[in-house]
Parts: C-alpha cells; structure tokens; sequence
C-alpha cells in the first residue's frame, strides 16, 4: 500500500473511532460536509477543486490527497487538477503580499 494510501486509511479509521465516541459530532460534520460539497449552483467537481486548493493552503496532506482523488472520480481531469493548485499558490502567495504591503508596512511606521 502507498504512503498516500496509509495515510487516508489513518484518518478514516480515525474518524469512524471519533464518530463512535463522538457520534453526535460526527454525524452533523459528515452531513455539513455532504451537502456543502454535493452539486448545487456549482458543479461537485468545481467544489473539489476548490477544496483541494483550500487543503492545499492549509498543509493538509490528507485532505490534498483526498479531493484529489474526490475531484477525479467527480471527472476532472489532471490537467484541472493541475490548474486548481497553480490557482491556490497564486492565491496563497497574494495573501502573503497583501499581508506585507499592509500590515509589514503599518509596523515599520509606527
């Protein structure tokens, strides 16, 4: 088995011991998460996309491998996949930008 496969297996057995001690709690995640990500005004693809590249900004290497794969079997293609993440770095890199033309700026004039 691959290292990104342990990995997703590690977090699922983990979720299934936090929803039998927490069933309340992961019930109403799994249903939030269910319905936030089913087809609506967007396409289920195009919400994986996004959450992949939100996975991505986050360091979640468990959720990146997932709405990876979540994105694919919703028909994306690598070359989508592939663009989503470019999407995320440019987007995550302006957040830093952003940050240090106001907030680095407002310290060093104080």
């Amino acid at each position: 088995m691959s290292q990104k496969n342990d990995k997703v297996r590690a977090y699922k057995d983990g979720i299934q011991a936090f929803g039998e001690s927490m069933p309340g709690v992961a019930e109403a995640y799994h249903d939030f998460t269910g319905k936030s990500l089913a087809a609506g005004e967007l396409d289920a693809k195009t919400k994986q996309l996004i959450a992949l590249g939100i996975s991505l900004f986050a360091n979640n290497e468990v959720c990146t491998f997932y709405h990876t794969e979540e994105a694919r079997s919703k028909g994306a293609t690598d070359a989508e996949i592939r663009e989503a993440a470019a999407a995320a770095a440019a987007v995550s890199s302006g957040h830093i930008l952003s940050q240090g033309a106001t907030r680095v700026e407002q310290a060093l004039t104080q």
